[in-house]
């Protein structure tokens, strides 16, 4: 049975090939009904049939120099931002898995994450204008000498970098969530949307530091998931260099989210 259109979800790709998990991921929102687009800055040679493919130029340029100074995910921090100004879609990371489509009527979807409090925005949706975007992008494109939440030995880590890196790439590398989830929840603390964040539970069921179980043939990742989950973060970031280069072991979540969602993961080894 063929699901109802849903509200349309895009992520972008720097590079030419996804891993197996990636195209597991995006195909996974196709078949919940969600319009799923892939911004790219290269030709993507396995991008799965069902996802449009547009130009990461669209939204924003990438400087790929500073990509190689930082990394492949460093840029997608201020390209969601933009990318939800311009079109209104609800940005996925390209490895969160959509285990449930995401309700029409969530203006606000982003939630808590791991084991700390802090707000993660691997999948988000947040209003196009108003005080939270408007605070982020600013950070973005004006960036102070150092973010604003800094402690002190976060400063004297950045002091420490190599001052002839762009400044982008100092702050980088002294403190590698400093575009991502640590910008996001000071942002939303200052605007008051901190409140509105969902429980760890409905996006991030299974907390970073376990991710493991994901491809452990006799754990039952499901036991983390609730009613509330729509999401599920894969945290390919995270995953061990084996996993990347070796499909996963049968009966293990990732290999039945596999053979649901219909990919072939020795097809798209590291």
């Amino acid at each position: 049975m063929a699901h109802p259109e849903r509200r349309p979800v895009a992520s972008l790709w720097i590079g030419t090939r996804l891993g197996y998990l990636n195209q597991l991921c995006l195909l996974s929102h196709v078949q919940q009904g969600h319009p799923t687009t892939l911004y790219c800055t290269d030709a993507v040679e396995n991008v799965p049939a069902g996802v449009e493919v547009r130009a990461a130029s669209e939204i924003m340029d990438i400087d790929r120099g500073l990509v190689d100074e930082t990394s492949a995910s460093f840029l997608s921090n201020v390209f969601r931002y933009k990318m939800i100004r311009a079109t209104g879609a609800v940005w996925i990371d390209c490895d969160a898995f959509c285990h449930r489509p995401f309700p029409d009527e969530a203006e606000a979807i982003f939630a808590g994450h791991g084991m700390r409090g802090a707000l993660n925005c691997g999948v988000m949706a947040i209003p196009r204008e108003g005080a939270l975007m408007d605070l982020l992008l600013d950070y973005y494109d004006n960036l102070p000498e150092a973010p604003p939440w800094f402690n002190d030995r976060q400063k004297r880590r950045l002091a420490r970098q190599d001052p002839s890196l762009p400044h982008a790439a100092r702050i980088y590398r002294a403190e590698r969530t400093a575009f991502g989830p640590q910008a996001f929840t000071y942002f939303a603390k200052a605007t008051g949307d901190y409140d509105r964040a969902m429980a760890p539970e409905v996006l991030y069921p299974v907390p970073f530091q376990l991710n493991d179980i994901f491809y452990d043939p006799h754990g039952r990742v499901e036991g983390w998931f609730t009613e509330a989950t729509w999401s599920v973060h894969l945290y390919t970031n995270g995953t061990r260099p084996w996993w990347r280069k070796n499909p996963p072991l049968e009966n293990s979540y990732a290999w039945r989210m596999c053979r649901q969602v219909g990919i072939d993961p020795s097809a798209a080894l590291e």
